[in-house]
C-alpha cells in the first residue's frame, strides 16, 4: 500500500486540530488562556475541572500546538500557540455554529440579544472614540485578567462589584463594555444591569482577546 499523500497528510493534521477542538471544556479552557499565561491550577479553579481533567484536555490542547507551555520553577503554565491564529479559528467556528446550528442560534437570541439587542461597538469605532476622549471603557473582567492584560485606558470593575461601584461611571459619558470575548456573558450582564439604571452603554463586539490579537495596543498592571 503507498503512503499517504501531501494533501491527505495535511488533511490529517487540520483533523487533529479539529478533534482537539471539539469538546465544550477544551473551548472555554481556550477562552481562559486567551486571557493570559496560565498554570493549570488556576486553569482548573477557573472552569471548575478537576486538576486531572483540566491537565487531560490541555495535552490534547497542546498536541494539536492549540496551545504552548512554559515552566516557571515547578509549575507549568499555558498561553495560546500563536494568539491570532487561535483566536481566528475559534471566532469562525462561531460563525458556522451561530449560522448553522440551532441550538446555537437560539441561545445567541435567547440570552445574548434578550440582553443587549443593540449593535455592538466595533474595534475600528472605538479606537476612533477612545482618539476623541468621547468614552468610558469599562473591563468587567476579574481583577487578576485585567492585570494580566487589557484595553488602553480601562477602568476595572468586577461584575460582582458593579452595582457597589457605580458612583465610579459617569452617567454622562458613555460606557463601552467588554470581557473575554464573543461569549463572554460578564459584558452582557453589565450591559444589561447598566441601561437598567439609566447609563448610556454599549458592549465592544467581541472582548480583550481579539482586541490582543489583532495588534491594538494593550496595557498590563506592572
Amino acid at each position: 500500500m503507498s503512503s499517504a499523500g501531501p494533501k491527505q497528510a495535511i488533511f490529517a493534521g487540520l483533523a487533529e486540530v479539529a478533534q482537539a477542538l471539539g469538546h465544550a471544556n477544551r473551548l472555554e479552557l481556550l477562552e481562559h488562556v486567551a486571557q493570559g499565561m496560565r498554570s493549570v491550577e488556576e486553569l482548573s479553579a477557573r472552569s471548575n475541572l478537576s486538576f486531572a481533567n483540566t491537565s487531560r484536555h490541555l495535552q490534547i490542547l497542546r498536541r494539536a500546538r492549540l496551545v504552548d507551555t512554559e515552566r516557571r520553577g515547578k509549575n507549568v503554565f499555558y498561553r495560546l500557540a500563536g494568539d491570532a491564529e487561535v483566536i481566528e479559528l475559534v471566532r469562525a467556528l462561531g460563525r458556522v455554529g451561530e449560522r448553522n446550528v440551532a441550538g446555537v442560534s437560539r441561545v445567541m437570541t435567547d440570552y445574548f440579544h434578550a440582553r443587549d439587542a443593540l449593535e455592538a461597538v466595533s474595534r475600528t469605532e472605538l479606537i476612533s472614540r477612545l482618539r476623541d476622549g468621547l468614552v468610558t471603557v469599562l473591563d468587567v473582567r476579574p481583577e487578576d485578567e485585567f492585570a494580566l492584560g487589557h484595553l488602553p485606558g480601562a477602568i476595572n470593575i468586577p461584575l460582582s462589584e458593579l452595582k457597589d461601584r457605580l458612583g465610579e461611571l459617569s452617567a454622562e459619558r458613555e460606557v463601552i463594555a467588554y470581557c473575554r470575548g464573543p461569549y463572554c456573558v460578564l459584558s452582557f450582564e453589565a450591559v444589561a444591569s447598566l441601561r437598567a439604571r439609566g447609563y448610556l452603554v454599549r458592549r465592544l463586539e467581541d472582548g480583550y482577546p481579539e482586541w490582543k490579537a489583532a495588534g491594538l495596543p494593550i496595557e498590563a498592571v506592572a
